[in-house]
């Protein structure tokens, strides 16, 4: 019997309706027996004369391997290709000096946000002050009382607007809702409200009334006298709780994690201390203007439009970029994070339940009084500095300019505080850079108060150099304002936003506004309630001195104690959730 007809009959069991003509025609059985069963997963005895070789054919595993890898590439190698991964690891994004493209694409545009903030704030901050500070029947006594009676119970009011308003609009709805007033206050300012002051202010009738009821209520009447400078004030004021603290810091807190937040949060302030420079020389470059201008033009009334000008332009900007995130990052942020925190359908409180809820979590109590005691603190030297800087400069110009010009001195040391922050932050952690802040505000409070109580012992010295006693303390309070101002901007600031990070998302909103809003205000209100105490007590700030540096040492001791009880809840959050600033654990 021939070779082919034995491979017929040895086929016909197990290939029924096989073509096997294409091996018929091999004149040696054994050489393509062995290549068939090399290349098959079914390995027979070779070498015996069997039919065992022609197995390979019906085997159905060759077709199964080959659609495998069919089947995953197109799973794989897309999304390798989609995240930028050029790494053998296909699921590996490509890093941009150690973080994510989706990184950067949040950091950047978010320090361009703030950058503009902080600019429109310098100004606003600068501009404030020289309102109502050189008004007429005005000067710095009439801050305590504003701060007090005005901007405390406004951001009160808005606290409460913005626990409703988070109820029922999205993040990105809120976000418009509170900037768009501020922008159209501060265009019409300068367009309506400034140039018809004299038609709005009671001049005559606030005169009338501070002849019979005395000097002692020249604080309030002067509110009265000037309501238009006033609400401007208060309105500047609230765009650093508001804009700054609720809306930018909340948005951030939102798309980063506390990894991104201790690398870029303390960076953020490097742009925004150049804002802090480039402000301060528009402030001094709009106020130097009326040199130029002809005889009978009202100098400060032009500076004034100039610098709200830009004010409007910058708030634009922001706008834009916040809606460019929206569209763009977001939706990628929430695609990879929203996952990791899966949303629980929870209730939403309501005002009364929301802040009794905040009041009963020690670690936003303890946030609070960081909060608290930063604003009693810096108000216990700044209003007293204050009232210093309208006598050394009476004009509202050269009180501008001086402004001005300390704005740039801030923003350069905060910026190279900045460079600091990174390191400290990195060797040291979250505890010993929220420590810094209030020992560096103690330590310059006290010269400050030292310099004013023994001016006897210092007299002679300033005067071989060539400064006044006035003059010098205009210099060392506005010292102390800087180096307390960049500790604050470059630590406390990003501290503070860190501590916000790892909590649930409704504490972390309203807790939020709660702190940004009402405790910030009511901190500078306390300062200004314990200096009217002391005014009215001692009859004057000059005579209260000692007795303000008494209470600038005992806040401060509150301030670090809440501090060091902070980063204890702090890092026992993180591990809870595992948002660390080492990275999110998966």
């Amino acid at each position: 019997m021939s070779a082919s007809m034995l491979r017929k009959q040895a086929a016909m069991p197990g290939l029924a309706g096989r073509q096997v003509p294409k091996v018929c025609g091999l004149p040696k059985l054994s050489p393509r027996v062995v290549k068939l069963g090399a290349a098959s997963p079914i390995k027979g005895p070779l070498g015996n004369n069997t039919p065992e070789p022609i197995r390979p054919l019906a085997a159905p595993q060759l077709p199964e391997r080959k659609q495998m890898p069919e089947q995953q590439l197109p799973r794989t190698v897309p999304q390798a290709a989609a995240d930028g991964g050029a790494t053998p690891e296909p699921q590996q994004p490509k890093k941009f000096m150690g973080f994510e493209p989706l990184t950067w694409a949040k950091i950047l545009p978010l320090g361009m946000m703030f950058f503009c903030i902080l600019f429109n704030y310098t100004i606003l901050r600068d501009t404030k002050d020289v309102l109502v500070v050189t008004a007429p029947g005005s000067g710095a006594e009439i801050i305590p009382f504003l701060k007090t009676y005005v901007n405390l119970p406004m951001a009160i009011g808005f606290t409460v607007g913005y626990a409703k308003l988070a109820n029922v609009l999205s993040s990105e709805a809120l976000f418009y809702t509170c900037i768009i007033p501020f922008i159209v206050f501060f265009g019409s300012f300068a367009g309506l409200l400034y140039p018809m002051r004299d038609v709005l202010h009671p001049t005559n009738f606030c005169a009338t009334l501070l002849e019979s009821v005395g000097e002692r209520w020249a604080g309030p009447i002067a509110i009265l006298r000037n309501w238009t400078f006033c609400l401007f004030y208060v309105m500047a004021e609230l765009w650093g709780s508001v804009v700054v603290s609720v809306l930018f810091w909340g948005f951030a807190n939102q798309i980063t994690t506390v990894e991104e937040a201790s690398q870029f949060y303390p960076l953020f302030g490097l742009g925004a201390n150049v804002a802090l420079i480039f402000s301060g020389q528009a402030v001094k470059y709009f106020s130097m203007v009326r040199a130029s201008l002809p005889p009978g033009v009202d100098g400060w009334g032009v500076s004034l439009a100039g610098l709200m000008g830009m004010v409007v332009a910058g708030g634009l900007i922001i706008l834009g970029i916040f809606w460019g995130l929206n569209r763009k990052v977001v939706p990628q942020v929430q695609n990879k994070i929203g996952d990791k925190k899966k949303k629980k359908s929870k209730a939403k409180m309501s005002v009364g339940e929301s802040f009794a809820f905040l009041a009963a979590s020690p670690y936003i109590r303890d946030l609070a009084l960081l909060v608290v005691s930063y604003g009693i603190s810096i108000n216990l030297v700044e209003v007293t500095w204050k009232s210093k800087i309208k006598a050394q400069f009476p004009n509202p110009n050269d009180y501008s300019v001086f402004m001005g010009n300390f704005s740039t001195c801030t923003g350069t040391v905060t910026f190279a505080m900045m460079l600091l922050s990174r390191i400290i932050f990195r060797k040291f952690g979250w505890g010993t850079a929220a420590l810094i802040t209030p020992t560096l505000l103690l330590i310059t409070g006290l010269i400050f108060f030292s310099l004013l109580m023994f001016p006897e012992a210092t007299g002679s010295v300033l005067a071989s150099w060539g400064m006044t006693p006035l003059y010098a303390a205009v210099l060392v309070g506005g010292a102390q304002n800087i180096f307390s101002k960049s500790a604050k901007y470059s630590l406390f600031d990003p501290c503070k936003e860190m501590a916000y990070i790892p909590l649930d998302d409704e504490v972390k909103t309203k807790g939020k506004a709660a702190i940004d809003v009402i405790c910030n205000p009511l901190g500078k209100s306390g300062g200004a309630l314990i200096q009217q105490f002391m005014i009215i007590g001692f009859g004057s700030l000059a005579a209260s001195t000692p007795y303000l540096g008494a209470i600038l040492l005992a806040i401060v001791l509150i301030w670090i104690q809440a501090a060091a009880s902070l980063n204890k809840q702090f890092v026992a959050l993180q591990a809870e959730t595992g948002n660390t600033m080492g990275g999110l654990k998966d």
